[in-house]
């Protein structure tokens, strides 16, 4: 007998697990693909205004830009502009991302796991008239590394319900931006390396967060009121509301957006999603309304469990902005949603692994975004207009979410 048989037939049924699983992995890119290809269109605004969309890019000559690589710059920024459109004949919907912006797409060997982003429906139109009536200003910025384009679907619905979005990419904090028509990465001036700290909350971490959100805060505001001079001027002339702002974000974009507020006498509110609170803010608090709302696990509403010292950092930072402010407060927590279901991300196909290195979460993304929507627009209509909004009181019409804090 051939003392060397059972290792031949270990070897042997070795190479035919390999090809079996190399099959199975190459029907998976193939099914993946295929899907990624399928057009998806953005969950629709829920307003009574179509949407046009602009893009434009600010400098502001009166501040340098201490994360720029070339001292003594000033500040460039790229900033998108959604709005309520005149009814007309544009029916043809705007690029999800176009041009250098296609670069926020996957790349390399995760290319085929995310919906093209040509393949992507948006519900703006491009360089269409503004309808008539004049429109308050909400700004809206991104969470440390994305993009402004990638919360259109939170954007087009403010739009829809008559506001002016201004949705802001901070230069060289966001992966990529684009300014006169060439990329821009992110440098470690604007996307430090302490954020990668396994402890958000600890020593350097803490200190490049508040120093940051300084940063932010100053572009949101020079964004605000870019946006109020464009009353006077060009498409938006005679068509912008300058007696009040919002600012509202995402993660890092959150906390950005509470300290603009605190010092722009003319916000009217600020909006959190699952952002750290940075800065001065925390410690202040705010004289205007306020709203955070957090994912399943996050502490970022000062009310939660927590299970590590961020957790407790957060908890900490949120309890200080509530108890230091002033004005009303509204704080909620999103069932089944994690950090990144705030974004697009949740509006079109990704396949493993690239859903597993998101933080989605369990629940369905449109679900999340149609929530976020509702609350966010509930918010800014009250805190500009006025109006009584049922969705932000208590029990919550959404079973996602956990009413937290209501004190108007």
């Amino acid at each position: 007998m051939d003392e060397h048989l059972p290792h031949k037939r270990h070897l042997r049924r070795a190479w035919q697990l390999l090809f079996a699983v190399a099959l199975l992995l190459i029907a998976y890119v193939g099914y993946a693909a295929i899907r990624a290809a399928q057009p998806v269109s953005l969950p629709a605004p829920t307003g009574p205004y179509p949407v046009g969309r602009t893009i434009t890019e600010l400098t502001d000559h009166a501040r340098v830009d201490s994360l720029a690589p070339q001292p003594g710059s000033p500040r460039r920024l790229s900033v998108w502009l959604w709005y309520p459109a005149a009814p007309g004949p544009g029916t043809r919907s705007a690029p999800y991302a176009p041009g250098g912006w296609a670069g926020l797409h996957f790349g390399g060997v995760l290319a085929w796991s995310e919906t093209g982003f040509d393949d992507i429906r948006v519900h703006a139109v491009a360089d269409v008239p503004v309808a008539a009536g004049r429109f308050p200003v909400v700004v809206l910025e991104p969470g440390l590394g994305f993009a402004a384009p990638q919360y259109t679907t939170i954007a087009e619905n403010l739009a829809s319900h008559g506001y002016l979005v201004a949705g802001v990419t901070p230069t060289y904090s966001a992966n990529l931006t684009v300014l006169d028509g060439t990329t821009v990465p992110s440098d470690e001036a604007g996307n430090p390396p302490a954020f990668d700290s396994a402890d958000l909350h600890q020593g350097q971490a803490q200190a490049a967060g508040d120093r940051l959100v300084g940063i932010w805060a100053a572009d949101a505001r020079f964004t605000a009121a870019q946006a109020a001079q464009l009353q006077a001027q060009g498409r938006f002339a005679g068509h912008v509301d300058t007696a009040s702002t919002v600012y509202l974000g995402h993660s890092f974009g959150g906390a950005a957006a509470l300290e603009a507020c605190r010092t722009d006498p003319h916000c009217a509110g600020a909006a959190d999603l699952d952002g750290t609170q940075y800065g001065t803010v925390v410690h202040s608090g705010l004289a205007k309304p306020l709203m955070l709302i957090g994912s399943q696990d996050s502490c970022i509403t000062g009310i939660c469990e927590p299970a590590t010292p961020s957790d407790h950092a957060d908890q900490d930072a949120a309890r200080s902005l509530v108890d230091a402010g002033t004005g009303p407060v509204w704080c909620y927590r999103l069932a089944g949603a994690e950090h990144f279901a705030f974004t697009d991300y949740g509006a079109y196909y990704l396949a493993a692994p690239a859903d597993l290195l998101l933080a989605l979460g369990p629940i369905d993304g449109r679900v999340a975004l149609t929530v976020t929507n509702a609350y966010l627009g509930a918010f800014v209509d009250h805190v500009v207009r006025g109006r009584p909004e049922a969705v932000l009181g208590t029990p919550s019409p959404y079973p996602q979410v956990e009413v937290q804090r209501t004190t108007p």
